[in-house]
């Protein structure tokens, strides 16, 4: 399975597993694969905390920082960085933050104890606030890519890595903005189809994978999109990719810090069960359809805000959802893609790792005894 961008980043398999739990990313790393962690829901201090431990966990494995840039957001280059979040705020209307309250009221999730968590907490949606986090993982050796999850990273960001000595690699969901990436100076595409957990666009991976391939050739590619079983994988690599990016397929490992009454939402869904929805952070954003994303879909609901004035209004719901899990499993933001009905038991990440790896070898196996077949049929 191995392919140039391992000996890029040196490591064993071309596995990329973005995860928001430190545990998950060390342990992906210390297995040959790439650990990638979800830095947005962290302060730039909080996330110095996870980036330490991550070091003294992964001994001399490599591993990445995933940062939320988008390239559009409500009040991008309009607004002042210092007091970015409080003008933000005051471009909520109150009907939103209401209908919120109103649909934790209704399936009785508490109230978070005071100053636990301020209501409409930013964190990393915006360049003034993840540019931070950039700063910090820099200071990190070990962390050798950072990712953009939307769009392409501002240019200044963009210098700031390379100057470093490090990656930048962004998703896509589409052929023209994997150019925009590859014209900004990206160093890896991550073409997501729609199929995959989190924000995404509207195109297949089947069909995206190699509309994004061809069009920026020779720059390595990943393929990312509802992948969880090394069958997916081979594919990917047939089709000219340098490896996958997966996410939805880490969120039921055994080390996962993931509520149990979360937890038993994946387990029990199937590939059905999932819808895009701009709910909880603006964009579209594929989850598991509950009361929650059924409730802002009716006649009497506000239409979402833009993203980050969205996830503004949402941001005690998913606090909340995490701290009362078992009340509010009917209305917890649980971001996961179509591969979700796969996920049925709990394994340990070395596991889901071998079972990758077995089931690669097995579908390689079968297209070359294919070939030989038909060579020797000839």
């Amino acid at each position: 399975m191995r392919t140039p961008i391992c000996d890029r980043l040196g490591i064993e398999l071309p596995i990329f597993a973005f995860s928001h739990c430190r545990d998950v990313v060390a342990e992906v790393s210390k297995a040959g694969g790439f650990g990638v962690l979800g830095a947005v829901g962290f302060t730039p201090q909080q996330l110095e905390v996870e980036l330490q431990w991550i070091d003294q966990h992964v001994g001399d494995r490599p591993y990445g920082v995933d940062i939320v840039i988008p390239g559009k957001y409500e009040g991008m280059g309009e607004l002042d960085p210092v007091k970015l979040e409080e003008q933000l705020r005051a471009m909520i209307p109150p009907e939103h933050i209401a209908f919120a309250e109103k649909i934790l009221e209704e399936h009785g999730v508490p109230k978070l104890p005071p100053g636990e968590r301020p209501v409409g907490q930013l964190l990393g949606w915006t360049a003034a606030t993840a540019t931070p986090q950039v700063e910090v993982a820099l200071k990190h050796p070990k962390v050798r890519l950072i990712a953009n999850a939307l769009g392409t990273p501002p240019e200044d960001v963009i210098e700031e890595i390379h100057a470093a000595g490090r990656l930048v690699a962004a998703l896509c969901g589409s052929a023209k903005h994997a150019l925009a990436h590859k014209q900004a100076g990206v160093d890896i595409v991550v073409a997501q189809g729609t199929e995959g957990g989190g924000h995404t666009g509207e195109i297949g991976s089947i069909v995206l994978w190699p509309e994004v391939i061809d069009a920026v050739a020779p720059l390595p590619v990943l393929a990312a999109g509802g992948i969880g079983t090394g069958r997916q994988i081979a594919a990917a690599l047939a089709m000219g990719a340098q490896g996958v990016w997966t996410g939805s397929l880490w969120l039921t490992v055994r080390e996962a810090d993931v509520p149990p009454a979360q937890m038993e939402s994946y387990l029990r869904a199937t590939s059905r069960d999932t819808v895009r929805s701009r709910s909880f952070t603006g964009k579209p954003c594929r989850m598991l359809r509950n009361a929650w994303t059924e409730a802002w879909e009716r006649p009497d609901a506000p239409k979402p805000l833009g993203m980050p004035l969205q996830f503004m209004v949402t941001a005690d719901a998913v606090a909340r959802g995490h701290r009362y899990a078992e009340k509010a499993k009917d209305v917890m933001f649980n971001p996961v893609g179509q591969i979700v009905g796969r996920l049925n038991s709990v394994r340990s990440v070395k596991e889901v790792i071998y079972d990758l790896v077995q089931d690669y070898l097995e579908a390689v196996e079968r297209l070359q005894k294919l070939t030989v077949a038909e060579t020797q049929a000839a």
